[in-house]
């Protein structure tokens, strides 16, 4: 089962399609690629986030003049991506630009962490990316135009205490990212991971004092990311001037990596 591109080039740019796109970096990458002149449509996961979702479509709309809209899909079942993409390809144009940002945590140590935190974190966030993928890959390949980007982690490439979870998808993210990007080049479809490390989110304002700290001073360049600076990197990568980028994993994490 795979979505069929719909024929209609409803803006210049086409669509893009950017799952947990509702807050945080999601919502500012919607942003970024409202602002390259991308139809946007801002995926949410349930009811709860519905409202913010629509605020959302509706500003970028108003502040950037494409045509955005919320679609519901809980990306971890492969149906959902389906509709999400077919949905959005309907209503927006072509899907030029699919960004797979959806992720959830469920924090703990290994020898406490139950079987089911472990299996929806990799369900949301390596399942929901690779169900994203697969269905957009054999409309982008005909097309002959694609560029997909997931978010990876820092954690992914050298894991974190009480995250193994979420480590271990993040991880399987750059793999897969690697392996797609060699299937699709020749088709003039790229495909990139990007490596956020703490960025100012609902997630790092949780963060107790002492962690943040802790997280400070192992930044280079002594400060939390915004969201904007990894949804710069993804406009960049969505652009025509990264044509020529593809497989790789950018960190955007101010220096920790060093």
């Amino acid at each position: 089962m795979e979505f069929r591109m719909a024929d209609n080039d409803l803006c210049v740019q086409g669509c893009a399609v950017v799952t947990g796109g509702a807050r945080g970096i999601g919502k500012a990458v919607c942003e970024s690629l409202a602002a390259a002149g991308y139809n946007v449509a801002v995926n949410h996961s349930n009811a709860r986030s519905a409202q913010v979702a629509a605020d959302l479509a509706r500003d970028l709309e108003e502040r950037f003049g494409v045509s955005a809209r919320a679609f519901e899909a809980d990306v971890s079942s492969f149906e959902a991506a389906v509709s999400l993409l077919e949905g959005a390809a309907c209503a927006l144009g072509p899907v030029r630009v699919l960004v797979n940002n959806a992720g959830i945590t469920k924090d703990g140590l290994m020898m406490r962490m139950k079987e089911e935190d472990f299996d929806r974190v990799i369900a949301v966030n390596l399942k929901g990316t690779y169900n994203c993928s697969r269905a957009v890959i054999p409309a982008m390949v005909k097309a002959r135009r694609g560029r997909i980007v997931n978010m990876s982690s820092v954690v992914g490439v050298f894991g974190n205490a009480g995250q193994a979870n979420y480590a271990a998808s993040k991880a399987g993210i750059i793999g897969l990212t690697k392996s797609l990007a060699r299937e699709v080049a020749s088709r003039n479809v790229t495909v990139n991971a990007i490596a956020p490390g703490f960025i100012e989110t609902d997630m790092t304002r949780a963060m107790s004092e002492k962690a943040r700290e802790a997280a400070l001073s192992r930044i280079a360049s002594k400060r939390l990311g915004q969201p904007e600076d990894v949804a710069n990197a993804v406009a960049f990568l969505a652009s025509d001037a990264a044509g020529y980028i593809t497989g790789q994993v950018i960190g955007v994490d101010g220096g920790i990596s060093l």
